[in-house]
């Protein structure tokens, strides 16, 4: 299992029953492909579109990100203005985005590579502070350089927002008093995750991270 479909797989496990939930571009989007059988998730994308499903090349459909998408039965196409009313209106239950950097107050920067044409934030800033729980799905680390750090020194797209963070190695919880470390993929240790982190670590009760095929 790659790092995108570990982080995608882990995710998907967090969302509950009768959730709105939003996904960002990128890794994000591959949660589609793996929601939980027998919960009734609802996927919105800020594009238009109520009641997304799993990503397919057999769609005119295309979610935020550009990619082809199905589209369940029961869903609906709704203008950009309704479709950013529900998400500012705190309609959205969870969303999950990727990051450039999340630091140990939950605030992250998600929008402006260093050297590369700036499109802009997207939707991302009203996402964020709209929905009632924020999920960072990201790689541990850009090429061994940490992004997980005591404090973002890129632009903010948000300060103390994030609530949850989940990548290929570990899962961790932001809280009031900084990031808890839960679980740790099977194939690394504490350590292999404290060391490719550059923000503290508190221990919590940590186990393996679920979904996980071992």
């Amino acid at each position: 299992m790659d790092a995108k479909e570990t982080i995608a797989r882990r995710i998907a496990l967090e969302l509950e029953n009768g959730d709105i939930v939003n996904l960002g571009i990128g890794i994000p989007t591959l949660v589609a492909d793996y929601l939980p059988k027998g919960k009734e998730i609802i996927l919105q994308s800020e594009n238009g579109v109520l009641g997304l499903g799993p990503l397919t090349q057999a769609s005119e459909t295309v979610n935020a990100g550009g990619l082809s998408a199905s589209v369940l039965p029961g869903g609906a196409f709704i203008d950009s203005a309704t479709s950013f009313m529900i998400i500012r209106g705190g309609h959205v239950d969870v969303t999950v985005l990727g990051a450039l950097e999340v630091d140990e107050e939950g605030s992250l920067a998600s929008w402006i590579i260093p050297g590369k044409k700036v499109p802009g934030m997207g939707g991302a800033m009203d996402l964020v502070v709209g929905a009632k729980k924020v999920i960072v799905a990201m790689t541990h680390t850009n090429n061994g350089i940490p992004k997980i750090v005591p404090k973002c020194a890129l632009p903010l797209t948000a300060y103390k927002q994030v609530n949850l963070i989940v990548t290929e190695m570990a899962v961790i919880e932001v809280k009031a008093d900084g990031l808890y470390l839960q679980e740790v993929h099977p194939d690394y240790t504490i350590e292999q995750v404290k060391a490719a982190t550059a923000a503290p670590l508190r221990m919590a009760e940590v186990t393996v991270m679920k979904g996980v095929q071992v």
